[in-house]
């Protein structure tokens, strides 16, 4: 298990894993090298993260190069970082954003903001992507 709350660094891992609503994920551009870009997600509280994309260079990127890094803000001392490695994949199992009751619930005022219901935003972030965490950099 990737994520150990037994220990200090896998603590604080897991509290922002199941408490912040905006990860960085860094995908690799064949033309362009590392591009970060912040997502939402949703954390199965094992090994694995599941965000929604729409069609374009991040499942380009995923598609030309799985492997991916994903990293919370610090506290702007230094501190309070955290960052996982994970090897991502477009899982259309997974199902649309919009049928998945857990990220409802954690993103449906985020998505009413944002302008859009439920359905709409299932149907623009079509692509359900599946990210299998290898590493904990502690």
């Amino acid at each position: 298990m990737i994520i150990d709350e037994s220990t200090d660094s896998g603590a604080r891992a897991a509290e922002r894993l199941r408490d912040e609503i905006v990860i960085w994920l860094t995908t690799i551009s064949p033309k362009s090298g590392p591009l970060p870009m912040p997502v939402w997600f949703l954390w199965d509280r094992a090994d694995r993260v599941l965000m929604f994309s729409q069609d374009g260079a991040r499942v380009r990127n995923l598609q030309a190069e799985p492997r991916v890094s994903l990293n919370f803000d610090g506290d702007g001392r230094g501190g309070n970082i955290v960052v996982l490695s994970g090897v991502a994949n477009v899982d259309p199992q997974a199902g649309p954003a919009d049928r998945i009751d857990a990220y409802l619930e954690k993103y449906a005022g985020h998505i009413k903001r944002i302008g859009l219901t439920p359905e709409q935003f299932g149907a623009k972030y079509s692509n359900p992507i599946r990210i299998e965490l290898t590493k904990l950099r502690r």
